[in-house]
């Protein structure tokens, strides 16, 4: 286990999950690269890996509104607290198999059985 996850194991992460939670700084930055090169990836959707885990938790993918108006967003990092690993970040596209996984996890209820809302 490296010292970012050790020494985080202990405190909440918060990540935003609402428009008005996302840095103005990370809004703008994210504008900027859209309008500047066209690129074929969202600026949020780019690994990088010299991030903090705090860091991580921060950085948002996507902060638009979708066809109703809504405006969404949509982590880039998923916080999770692996049982053996601590608490780690799993990237929304290259993790997501593992993202799906932790869901279902959190389905089952202490019989094994699946629970659904």
């Amino acid at each position: 286990m490296d010292t970012q996850t050790q020494s985080t194991n202990n405190q909440s992460i918060r990540q935003p999950l609402t428009p008005e939670q996302v840095s103005p700084e990370q809004a703008q930055a994210n504008a900027a690269a859209m309008q500047e090169g066209n690129p074929t990836l969202n600026p949020g959707d780019i690994i990088n890996r010299e991030l903090t885990l705090e860091e991580k938790a921060k950085k948002v993918a996507v902060n638009v509104a979708d066809i109703t108006g809504d405006k969404i967003v949509v982590p880039t990092y998923f916080i999770v607290d692996d049982p053996e690993e601590g608490q780690k970040a799993l990237h929304h596209i290259h993790d997501a198999e593992e993202i799906s996984d932790v869901i279902r996890q959190a389905r089952v209820d202490e019989n094994g059985d699946r629970t659904w809302w």
